[in-house]
């Protein structure tokens, strides 16, 4: 077999791959419903006039996550944010996007558990305490003070889920199969009224 042959070859199993997820996602959206609850969502003015998310997450870790995180395998989760500004003549406007992201990893050498959001990083010396901080957001700045005008009326959604896509290929494909991986939330969507005093909040019903 030839070099580009197996290029070609390689290049269409990832493919594959990636419409397996792409089916696998549209098809199990109900399943995934639930497993990741967004309670207590609050977005608050900072003081430098930017909005920041804090919200609790509840969902149950399954023995097969355990299990791979365990093993060395590194789990990706992902936050995503967006303020919506309703427009009757046009397509809606995404006034904001804001993505979090964070890593969850086991050192055998250390024992010990890392949670990891870009270049910062924490230890535990156990598997309960790390998913403990991973299910507290706060502090995320997720709009600058330009981005939103005081006393404007925005819809506001948030979901939280696992990045299976960020998991070796064969993993992935288990994942399709196995609803253990399927560790994610529903959109929560509310209407945000932008607070007008820099010290305001607001949290979702």
């Amino acid at each position: 077999m030839t070099v580009s042959t197996m290029r070609c070859c390689r290049k269409l199993a990832e493919l594959l791959i990636a419409l397996a997820l792409c089916m696998g996602v549209l098809a199990g959206g109900a399943a995934q419903a639930g497993e990741i609850e967004l309670r207590n969502i609050e977005l608050t003015v900072t003081d430098d006039g930017g909005t920041a998310l804090a919200a609790d997450l509840a969902f149950d870790f399954s023995a097969r996550l355990e299990e791979a995180v365990g093993k060395g395998l590194t789990l990706h989760f992902v936050a995503e944010f967006e303020l919506t500004r309703p427009r009757w003549y046009w397509f809606d406007e995404k006034v904001v996007q804001a993505r979090h992201t964070w890593r969850l990893t086991y050192h055998a050498l250390t024992r010990q558990y890392r949670l990891s959001t870009g270049v910062l990083h924490q230890s535990f010396s156990s598997l309960d305490e790390a998913l403990r901080v991973l299910a507290r957001i706060r502090h995320w700045q997720v709009a600058e003070r330009e981005r939103l005008t005081p006393g404007e009326t925005l819809e506001a959604a948030l979901r939280v889920r696992l990045d299976i896509s960020q998991l070796p290929k064969p993993f992935q494909v288990e994942a399709l199969a196995n609803k253990d991986w399927l560790l994610a939330s529903d959109w929560k969507r509310w209407t945000y009224t932008v607070p007008r005093g820099a010290a305001s909040s607001e949290e979702a019903k």
